[in-house]
C-alpha cells in the first residue's frame, strides 16, 4: 500500500485529492493508499447529503470568513482545523471479503482502528454511532466512506488537539445524532486524544502495511486541479442542498 503524508494548500485541494485517489484506484491504474493530511486553517465540511442551513451557523461562517465545503462521503458536518489529523484509506473491494458491503466495511476498518487506539491510550475505546470512536463517552474520531464499483474511500479524522471550543460557534446541533450523545453540546460531546501525531501516523502505517514511496501522487495532480476547478470551488456543489 502506498503511504502519502501530503497536505495540499487549500481545503478544496485536500478534499479533491481523496476523490482523485479513489477514482484512480477504481479505474485499476493506481495503488491502494493510506494518506495523512492536517489542515492549516479553520474550515467546515458538510457530508454529501447534508443541508447547510440545518447543520451550520451559516451567517457566522460567512461573517468569520470560514469556508464551507462538501465532501463526497456520508456522515455529518465537521469542523476542520489544526489539531485534526485526517486520514484516507483507498482500498480495492477485492482486497477482503468484508469490503463488499457498506456495513461490513465499517466494521472491518473501525475495529482495526479501535484496537490500535486502545493500545496507544491504554484505555477502553468503543465504536458507537456506526463510525465514531469513543473514549470515556467522548467522540474522538469520526469516519465515513464512499464506494465505487471497484474501490472504496474510507476516511476520517482523529482529534489530537483540535479547537473543540469552536465547534459550537460554526456547527449547529446535528440533525441526526447517535443515542450516546445524550443531547450534549459539542464541547461536552467531543474530546481530544492528546496522542503525538507522528506516533499515530507510524502506528497506522504499520497497521495497514503502508510503505512510503516518493513522488507517487504526482500523476493525480491534474485530476485534483480539475476537481477543484469544476466542483470544490463552486457554491453549486458546496451548498447544493
Amino acid at each position: 500500500m502506498l503511504l502519502l503524508d501530503v497536505t495540499l494548500a487549500t481545503p478544496g485541494e485536500n478534499l479533491a485529492f481523496d476523490e482523485a485517489l479513489l477514482d484512480r484506484c477504481d479505474a485499476g491504474c493506481g495503488d491502494e493508499v493510506l494518506r495523512f493530511w492536517e489542515p492549516t486553517s479553520v474550515f467546515v465540511v458538510l457530508g454529501y447529503a447534508n443541508r447547510a442551513a440545518s447543520e451550520l451557523n451559516t451567517d457566522i461562517c460567512d461573517e468569520s470568513g470560514v469556508p464551507v465545503l462538501r465532501r463526497i462521503s456520508g456522515g455529518g458536518a465537521v469542523l476542520q482545523a489544526p489539531g485534526c489529523l485526517n486520514y484516507a484509506l483507498v482500498l480495492r473491494t477485492s482486497t477482503a471479503a468484508e469490503l463488499q458491503a457498506t456495513g461490513t466495511t465499517n466494521r472491518f476498518v473501525m475495529e482495526k482502528h479501535r484496537l490500535l487506539l486502545e493500545k496507544l491510550l491504554g484505555a477502553r475505546v468503543m465504536i458507537d454511532g456506526v463510525t465514531d470512536l469513543v473514549v470515556r463517552g467522548r467522540k474522538v474520531s469520526g469516519n465515513a466512506q464512499r464506494r465505487r464499483a471497484n474501490a472504496i474511500l474510507f476516511h476520517g479524522t482523529f482529534l489530537l488537539n483540535a479547537p473543540v471550543e469552536l465547534m459550537g460557534k460554526y456547527l449547529k446541533m446535528p440533525s441526526r445524532v447517535p443515542a450516546y450523545r445524550g443531547g450534549r453540546p459539542h464541547e461536552e460531546f467531543v474530546g481530544n486524544l492528546g496522542i503525538d501525531r507522528e506516533v499515530l501516523k507510524a502506528e497506522m502505517s504499520r497497521l495497514w502495511q503502508a510503505d512510503r514511496r516518493a513522488n507517487q501522487w504526482s500523476d493525480v495532480a491534474v485530476a485534483v486541479e480539475r476537481l477543484v476547478r469544476t466542483k470544490y470551488s463552486h457554491r453549486e456543489w458546496n451548498m447544493k442542498f
